[in-house]
């Protein structure tokens, strides 16, 4: 059964490494052939061993590794399918479940089961097999007047007639306060738009999207997949087919608008902390921020140590730094759609049981065992740093460290920023099994401010470069720091050590040019100026005398 439940949360793992539903061969080469008797009986062959760990036995959504899972695996059951190419409440096409099977779901477990991406994938044929097995779970399948195709319910997609550029976005814009698209998105797309959360048909929670982050776009973040969903809707969901209330040419509008609000994420794993002249800012909204040199850290849940978490809401943080002669400051950025600014202790999770030796599971399960919900756990973010000067390639581990390798973090609390108390504690670690010690209450000194808004929170953290205590980490120019991140998101349920978090990145303070070498690019100026005059002046006096002589 443990097997079991690895395999479901490998499959998580997997689908986060392929976010990239376009790299996956999503048009099959041929229609589906014929379901006979032995071509359905091999499709049921892969289907339990390949997809009933999360979808169960009998097609219903209830695999052994389901209940760890947000988004749940699809019930097949109810012939309810969300990403279809087909008119709102109609069943999907064979190509569509072909796509969906081949390339998988971004941000969900549903992996890519295409044999060309991955090695233990399947042949298009065991993924026409399997669709095949998939149909005989809902009754809906087997009745001629259900059929999309042959009904003339499937969407057409013609060619965009509307380039992706700024005049097709700023109509797109217009389209979106039309659409009252804001109401659920938020007027930015980060998905803040409702106060409380929403469910699907099935009575389960769920988020409204962040539009901005593409990689959590299920099926698809290209223009002509938004366009689609537009189209078609997302049975089961709030979102609504805009067919009847947008045009096509509206519809693509709104598609290049929605592309054009997607982050791009920065490459690089080494942030450059920016020096400046003069006290450091502690408002977020400073324009010395846009000056800087932003760093994307990629966060994931905290499957390392029990009780582990794979259904993390803060999968990003934007983080920038500044630096002057006597201080640092770091702003650190990122999406959450609730302000969690609450932290009620007597509902945080016991994770006795899932830590004892020897016991059947230490996942944390994503319905019920802790409390999601809103008015219950603060957000919350850390910095994390070595406390040894790094040596070679050789860190601490950065789930907190070890005990002969400590570790120095800012944690920063929302609910202590909402109480207009100090807000950020400094404190250690020495291995994830015991919790992390503040510091004594005259060694803080970390100073900042945070602000809210519009599904965004930013925060300020600032302390000396050097302070002389043994347990701190000292910021020097030119050292390669190494830098992790921690992040709770409340709503969510996340504390203790149910969250997100980062593996090493790099913070690099830029080293100021010394007086010397401005004093030697002069000397060089002059020698080289010198030089320069002198052969010139020897080449006139050598012509001069060829002149003469002739």
């Amino acid at each position: 059964m443990l097997d079991i439940l690895k395999t479901g949360i490998a499959a998580t793992v997997t689908a986060a490494i392929l976010a990239a539903p376009g790299l996956a061969s999503s048009v099959p080469g041929a229609p589906m052939p014929e379901a006979t008797e032995e071509f359905v009986e091999a499709g049921r062959d892969i289907y339990i061993q390949r997809c009933s760990f999360c979808h169960g036995l009998l097609g219903d959504g209830e695999g052994p590794a389901a209940k760890y899972l947000d988004p749940r695996p699809r019930d097949f059951t109810l012939g309810t399918f969300k990403f279809r190419t087909t008119e709102s409440g109609e069943l999907p096409t064979d190509s569509d479940l072909f796509r969906t099977v081949s390339r998988g779901l971004v941000g969900t477990a549903m992996q890519s089961f295409d044999s060309d991406l991955i090695k233990n994938g399947l042949t298009e044929e065991e993924r026409w097999q399997v669709i095949a097995y998939i149909k005989t779970f809902a009754f809906e399948f087997e009745e001629p007047d259900l059929d999309p195709v042959a009904n003339g319910k499937v969407l057409s997609v013609p060619a965009n007639p509307a380039p992706y550029n700024e005049e097709t976005i700023a109509r797109g814009a217009k389209v979106f306060e039309k659409a009252k698209c804001w109401s659920c998105h938020g007027m930015t797309g980060r998905g803040d738009g409702n106060k409380e959360f929403r469910e699907d048909d099935w009575g389960f929670q769920i988020r409204i999207r962040n539009v901005t982050h593409p990689w959590k776009i299920k099926a698809g973040s290209e223009v002509e997949d938004i366009y689609m969903r537009f189209t078609s809707g997302i049975s089961g969901t709030p979102m609504p087919s805009f067919v009847k209330s947008l045009d096509e040419a509206e519809r693509w509008d709104l598609a290049n608008y929605i592309k054009s609000l997607q982050h791009d994420l920065t490459a690089h794993q080494a942030l450059t902390a920016k020096l400046v002249d003069g006290e450091l800012s502690e408002d977020p909204a400073d324009a010395i921020w846009d000056q800087t040199q932003p760093m994307d850290v990629r966060l994931t849940g905290q499957v390392i140590g029990a009780p582990r978490w794979q259904n993390p809401s803060v999968e990003m943080v934007t983080v920038r730094a500044v630096f002057n002669d006597t201080d640092i400051a770091f702003k650190l950025t990122w999406d959450d759609p609730f302000e969690d600014i609450v932290h009620d202790e007597a509902q945080e999770f016991d994770p006795v049981e899932l830590t004892q030796v020897g016991g059947f599971n230490s996942y944390v399960e994503a319905i019920g065992m802790i409390t999601r919900d809103l008015e219950t756990f603060r957000d919350s973010v850390a910095l994390q740093f070595p406390v040894k000067p790094p040596s070679g390639t050789k860190k601490p581990h950065f789930f907190r460290g070890s005990s002969s390798d400590q570790v120095y973090l800012m944690v920063w609390k929302a609910d202590k920023h909402a109480a207009g108390e100090r807000a950020t504690d400094e404190g250690n670690a020495r291995g994830w099994r015991q919790a992390i010690k503040p510091q004594a209450e005259d060694a803080q000194q970390v100073t900042g401010k945070a602000v809210w808004d519009q599904g965004r929170w930013s925060v300020i953290m600032k302390r000396p470069l050097v302070t002389g205590d043994k347990s701190d980490v000292q910021f020097e120019p030119g050292i390669f720091i190494p830098m992790s991140l921690n992040a709770w998101d409340g709503s969510n349920g996340e504390h203790g050590l149910i969250m997100s978090l980062s593996t090493w990145y790099f913070v690099v303070l830029e080293a100021p040019t010394p007086k010397k070498v401005y004093v030697y690019t002069l000397l060089a100026f002059l020698i080289f100026g010198a030089l320069g005059l002198w052969l010139a002046r020897k080449a006139l006096a050598s012509r001069n005398e060829d002149e003469a002589g002739t």
